[in-house]
């Protein structure tokens, strides 16, 4: 890596003719060591102005969900290109971050690797909600290709909770590998130790409730190192209708209701998926702080 890192900045003056074939290649995993170099040059820092940036000294998006400052994000076609980015990017000021899923969408490794490197050259951070609860201990391997969000769906254990945590930390809070050379933020914390602090404290880690046994353990989910409890709205609706006699099956604003106030005095924020940017404000004015939506048209 050393050696291919001297050589990429002696030809740097070819370098920018053959950027485009070299993103467009970036599908193909033994190419993605070339985004290390490539983050590292000037016009990559030049273009690090985003609202959800990683560069040093900057606030991050960890740090804004904490303090409770309403944070917004945008859902990305799963293979969106840098242009379509940033025409989605474009429609809104005030989005703080891009959304992928893979849950319920055919996206593999190659995919996200793609989204993530036109994301990371618009400073933009991205998150990705996984394919199944069941996948948490891979974790660690989908955060080596690039977002700098995890989210877990349908979370209902402790025990998955805990994984969660363990593989999306590196130690010594948790227990991830080291490794992964698309990972945000690598270029200006190539350190190991520099790189483990680094991610530590700019990660975001979601659980997503989706059933009301799920939101009735959200005092039993959150704990440090868990910084938001995220919404799914149409799987919750199918509990509620598959359990009418249950308090929370009233409504979806009931389980908000109780979702807010059991996070009360703690670190953990909650995310509703509201789709229409029009109902911002009913979720904000409801208690929650981070919102995911479809881009404006």
């Amino acid at each position: 890596m050393v050696e291919w890192t001297v050589s990429f900045v002696e030809s740097k003056r070819s370098f920018a003719s053959t950027r485009a074939k070299q993103l467009a290649a970036c599908r193909a995993w033994h190419l993605c060591p070339l985004r290390r170099i490539l983050a590292s040059t000037n016009e990559f820092q030049a273009n690090d102005t985003r609202k959800g940036g990683h560069m040093a000294g900057e606030e991050n998006l960890k740090e804004r969900i904490r303090r409770g400052e309403t944070t917004i994000g945008v859902i990305v076609p799963y293979n969106a290109t840098k242009s379509q980015i940033e025409d989605i990017w474009g429609k809104d000021d005030v989005y703080n971050y891009i959304s992928v899923d893979s849950q319920h969408n055919p996206l593999n490794e190659t995919d996200l690797v793609a989204v993530c490197l036109a994301a990371q050259d618009l400073s933009i951070p991205v998150h990705f909600r996984i394919k199944h609860t069941r996948y948490t201990f891979q974790v660690g391997n989908w955060l080596d290709l690039g977002p700098s969000i995890i989210e877990v769906p349908q979370t209902e254990t402790n025990e998955t909770a805990q994984e969660a945590v363990d593989y999306f930390y590196y130690r010594q809070f948790g227990k991830r590998s080291a490794g992964g050379a698309p990972r945000v933020g690598l270029a200006e914390n190539n350190g190991r130790l520099e790189y483990a602090e680094f991610w530590n404290n700019y990660g975001v880690l979601m659980l997503q409730v989706e059933s009301i046994q799920a939101i009735c353990n959200i005092p039993r989910l959150i704990r440090p190192g868990v910084d938001v409890i995220s919404w799914g709205p149409a799987d919750l609706t199918f509990d509620r209708e598959a359990n009418p006699n249950h308090p929370l099956s009233v409504s979806d604003d009931a389980c908000v209701e109780y979702a807010v106030k059991a996070l009360e005095g703690t670190d953990t924020k909650l995310m509703i998926r509201n789709y229409d940017w029009k109902l911002r404000d009913k979720y904000i004015g409801m208690g929650a702080t981070v919102l995911l939506e479809s881009p404006k048209p």
